[in-house]
């Protein structure tokens, strides 16, 4: 009986997990459009005046797209290593609780640079960081769960590299956006958009490679 209690707490399944990172990424992603903000309008309320505060709102709303495709790559990736994942222990539900800790923030440090970052390099670095650590906690995430046996028996050498690979990407974005930062401000975060071609390139490499 107490070998069949120590099996049952060390192996669990992530069914629980997956379920709740649904959760948090479908109220995080949702909550995102609260950065974007509605127009306030000092003074003379006219079409033109109404027009002009719309337009004053594309920063914002580039932040929010930018953010909402970034979480979109995130909740892809992650049900990639869920599909090789398929035992769970204490320690890698403590690793995702982490790691969702930081995806949960995401509305918070996209409004922080929707609203400063074209001005305060601060602002850039609290968003710059909220990625890196996502990102890194997301590596740590993989790497467990692939040292400690938690994965599908009949994954191959060639899905595990890739993903090795793949994951690493983000953060090292994050730091490249965050030294840019410092001179370009807001801007810094369109390195982001390369991530998908980026993702492609080292994907190819790994299977021509083997």
């Amino acid at each position: 009986m107490s070998d069949r209690y120590s099996s049952l707490n060390l192996w669990m399944t992530t069914s629980r997990i997956e379920t709740l990172v649904d959760g948090i990424f479908a109220i995080a992603m949702t909550l995102l459009v609260l950065s974007i903000g509605v127009p306030t309008i000092t003074g003379h309320l006219s079409e033109t005046a109404f027009q002009q505060q719309l337009w004053a709102l594309w920063p914002n709303i580039l932040c929010y797209a930018l953010s909402f495709w970034i979480l979109s790559g995130f909740w892809r990736t992650n049900h990639q290593q869920f599909q090789f994942i398929k035992r769970s222990n204490p320690t890698l539900i403590t690793i995702n609780v982490l790691w969702l800790l930081f995806i949960a923030l995401m509305p918070f440090s996209t409004e922080i640079i929707a609203e400063y970052g074209g001005s305060y390099f601060t602002a850039n670095v609290i968003f710059q960081l909220n990625l890196f650590f996502a990102g890194f906690i997301y590596i740590l995430n993989w790497q467990y769960a692939t040292r400690r046996g938690l994965l599908d028996e009949n994954i191959s050498e060639i899905t595990i590299k890739t993903l090795n690979i793949s994951s690493v990407i983000l953060p090292i974005l994050s730091i490249i956006a965050l030294v840019l930062s410092y001179y370009v401000f807001a801007w810094s975060n369109l390195v982001y958009l390369i991530h998908p071609l980026l993702k492609k390139i080292l994907n190819r490499y790994v299977n021509n490679s083997n």
